[in-house]
């Protein structure tokens, strides 16, 4: 019989966002965030996340940079579940 792969929906980053992981959390909303791009920025969570999720260090995330100091700071746009963060892990598109 042949191994059929399972069919797994997984938002990617679009023009301008950036994948990224929790490596510290501050507090207030506020955490600093391992980027692609080779960047630490410290990024916040807009309102529509704040109260619905819980982020922990090692989660994976889309950043979009901000317009004015793109390289230190942005927001977090979408938080990958452990099983998303799984599937980016095993195709290779997250290290």
């Amino acid at each position: 019989m042949e191994q059929q792969e399972e069919v797994v929906r997984v938002r990617m980053p679009r023009r301008g966002e950036l994948l990224g992981e929790i490596i510290e959390l501050f507090g207030a909303s506020r955490f600093r965030v391992s980027c692609q791009d080779g960047n630490v920025r410290v990024c916040r969570i807009p309102g529509k996340f704040r109260k619905r999720i819980k982020i922990s260090i090692g989660d994976i995330v889309i950043v979009i940079p901000w317009d004015i100091e793109p390289k230190d700071k942005g927001d977090i746009d979408w938080i990958y579940t452990r099983t998303q963060a799984a599937w980016l892990r095993r195709k290779g598109i997250v290290k």
